[in-house]
């Protein structure tokens, strides 16, 4: 049995039906919500060394060895060129932050230092600097900031290459560290230009 259509209105009708609701405005089509920005990815990798790497400074501390606050600092990590080094220890990169250990407890700079570290490297800072003097202070104990940061730098998985700032910049009693790139950039360099890529 077939279904029966229904019947359309007549005029009267619709006239009818359009009186009674009155004038029709069309509404305004409402854009989407932008979606939301996807969270950067977390480095989970990096934290878990960062984190094994200050267990390992706690539960194996070093000894405070001879070295002298005249002793000049110099470290490169292993795949980069000397030229790097070289370069840093004339001072030809552009310093983008830095932070003075002055008048601190080996206690307390270790934890400030690794800080300030991670917070260069979260601000995408190529070249920073660390004042941790030449112990003239420590009396008996020598230059143990200095040798603390030394020891922590060797340790710290972010750090490219580390040396003794150039005589204006602190001299013996001053490191400069360059921190490998978040991206495979070049770093600044003082004019404001950018080296080449031989240091990667």
């Amino acid at each position: 049995m077939s279904k029966r259509r229904p019947t359309p209105p007549s005029k009267e009708d619709l006239a009818l039906f359009h009186e009674a609701i009155g004038p029709v405005r069309r509404m305004q089509e409402v854009a989407p919500r932008p979606a939301a920005p996807t969270p950067a990815p977390l480095p989970r990798q990096r934290i878990a060394d960062e984190f094994q790497a200050a267990v390992d400074f706690k539960t194996r501390p070093f000894e405070f060895g001879d070295m002298d606050g005249a002793d000049a600092l110099a470290f490169l990590r292993d795949g980069y060129p000397p030229r790097t080094l070289r370069r840093l220890k004339r001072g030809l990169y552009a310093v983008q932050d830095e932070i003075d250990l002055h008048g601190m407890s080996v206690a307390i700079a270790e934890p400030v230092l690794r800080q300030f570290l991670a917070q260069a490297r979260l601000a995408g800072h190529g070249c920073i600097r660390i004042v941790h003097g030449k112990g003239m202070r420590s009396k008996d104990s020598g230059a143990v900031l200095k040798q603390m940061t030394d020891h922590l730098l060797r340790q710290h998985g972010e750090v490219l290459a580390f040396a003794s700032a150039p005589l204006a910049q602190g001299g013996t009693g001053a490191a400069l560290v360059l921190l490998k790139p978040q991206r495979r950039s070049e770093l600044p360099e003082l004019d404001g230009k950018h080296t080449d890529r031989a240091w990667r």
